[in-house]
């Protein structure tokens, strides 16, 4: 069967235009077979099979579609790095884009799995370097087979997927918002309720990580520890250091050790601190201040940390720092305290956030109203803004579009994986409080393991209280 082919396509103000024929002829010989043999299965193909299966056992008899997703543009002919859907990632362990994985159901119940890929690109017809994502271009690509063996599915050229798709029939469910060309082929065969409800359930799928998974997550927590470990040695105590230089020298580590961080890196000094999603980092780091960083290394594998650690660029707190910064710290502990199997989700955020309103009833922010009134009204949000934590994997808010009964209404369960990050946030222009408090921010970011018994702290390598924060810095600039 001839192979499907695709226009090549120039650059409008490209400095060349088609090739001779004997360029032609040159370029398709002397190429060595570079094909991989006798390859083994990925580490995740094993648990893949078991995800594929569960969802297979939800939909019977239903056509289901989950996609890659295509590279989007940053400028012109320049794209952002291609990162494929999570859930893509976690049905099939693949990262490439344009991959479409079906779920093709076979009779009653069950399915059979195929995965469109892009296999290599063609020396016979010019495309592995004429097209400008070929592989003289790009780098080289698994073949299918290879895939195959790598995966563990079947393998298809994604080419063919549209024409495929079209020709189905039968109740079809889609991802959507991650490939136009695949909706558009599956245009008159879905709703938008199916689809949203097997977005639900992809979400939902992912609550509670396996044991790979987990393994994961213990990597991009000891790695992102490493990254903290790595900006404190260029945090200067008697000089300012720049936010970029504080987030460039974590995303170092994070490309050393992963894929790429996990999210855009919060590295807020001073009164950035106060700003929840601070990622301009275009200040500065001084003396006396404190710096919020929170970052979080992805792996190669896209499970990714979530961690913020307060520090004092000086390398002691001030009495005041210390008195905020113990506050979020016992705000924490309860939170920590409160994550365990069959807790409500809800419960560590009410715990951590019932301490901070207490706190902060106690500095006479309130005046005469007690902390029971105040949580009451929620008027320690003014300083607390957000939640206490949300699910992380996949996604640094993973697991956002699972139904919430068994998310935000729901009970914890073992391999469940959460953040417990509490904090206070006095703005520089806020004038119901002393104007010594304006200005900082301070919180403290872990990330929780659910357990048989309670919970482990995958982050606990880095310390947390505000004397062993101390004792840390001084340790690692000596």
């Amino acid at each position: 069967m001839t192979e499907p082919t695709e226009p090549i396509k120039y650059r409008k103000n490209g400095l060349t235009r088609g090739v001779t024929e004997e360029l032609a002829e040159n370029m398709r010989q002397g190429w060595a077979d570079t094909e991989r043999h006798g390859l083994e299965p990925i580490a995740q193909a094993p648990y893949t099979v078991r995800r594929r299966a569960a969802l297979s056992a939800a939909f019977p008899g239903e056509l289901l579609v989950v996609p890659s997703g295509n590279p989007k543009v940053r400028s012109n002919d320049a794209d952002y790095p291609f990162r494929p859907s999570s859930d893509y990632a976690y049905l099939t362990g693949d990262h490439s884009q344009d991959g479409v994985l079906v779920l093709e159901p076979t009779g009653e119940s069950g399915h059979r799995a195929v995965l469109y890929l892009r296999g290599r690109s063609r020396t016979d017809n010019g495309e592995f370097w004429l097209d400008g994502h070929g592989e003289l271009w790009d780098g080289r690509r698994d073949s299918l087979t290879e895939s195959e063996q790598l995966l563990g599915l079947t393998c298809q050229d994604v080419r063919t997927v549209h024409a495929d798709l079209g020709a189905a029939a039968g109740p079809v469910r889609v991802l959507r918002g991650h490939d136009a060309g695949v909706e558009k082929a599956l245009r008159d065969k879905g709703t938008a309720e199916r689809d949203a409800e097997f977005e639900e359930f992809l979400s939902g799928l992912r609550l509670v990580k396996d044991e790979w998974e987990i393994a994961e997550m213990r990597f991009a927590c000891a790695a992102t520890a490493r990254g903290f470990e790595d900006v404190v040695r260029v945090l200067a105590d008697d000089a300012e250091t720049s936010e970029r230089l504080i987030e460039g020298t974590f995303f170092v580590r994070a490309r050393i050790e992963g894929n790429d961080v996990g999210y855009s890196t919060i590295a807020a000094a001073g009164p950035h601190a106060t700003i929840m999603h601070w990622v301009r980092n275009t200040g500065r780091a001084r003396p006396g201040e404190l710096l919020l960083l929170d970052a979080g290394v992805e792996t190669n594998q896209l499970y990714t940390a979530d961690v913020t650690r307060t520090l004092p660029v000086s390398g002691r707190f001030t009495d005041l720092q210390r008195k905020i910064y113990d506050a979020v710290y016992a705000a924490q502990e309860a939170g920590i305290a409160a994550v365990r199997p069959g807790a409500d989700f809800r419960d560590f955020h009410h715990a951590a956030q019932r301490e901070l309103a207490e706190h902060l009833t106690s500095w006479g922010l309130f005046g005469d109203l007690t902390a029971d009134k105040v949580y009451e009204l929620g008027l320690h949000r003014r300083f607390t803004l957000a939640g206490t934590g949300h699910m992380l994997g996949l996604d640094v808010h993973d697991c956002a579009h699972s139904r919430v009964e068994e998310h935000v209404d729901g009970p914890l369960k073992p391999g469940m994986v959460l953040t417990v990050e509490p904090g206070i946030y006095f703005q520089e222009n806020d004038l119901t409080v002393p104007q010594e408090y304006r200005g900082i921010g301070v919180r403290i970011e872990d990330d929780l393991l659910v357990t048989e018994d309670g919970s482990e702290n995958l982050s606990a390598d880095l310390p947390r209280r505000s004397d062993e924060v101390e004792a840390w810095l001084a340790g690692l600039r000596r």
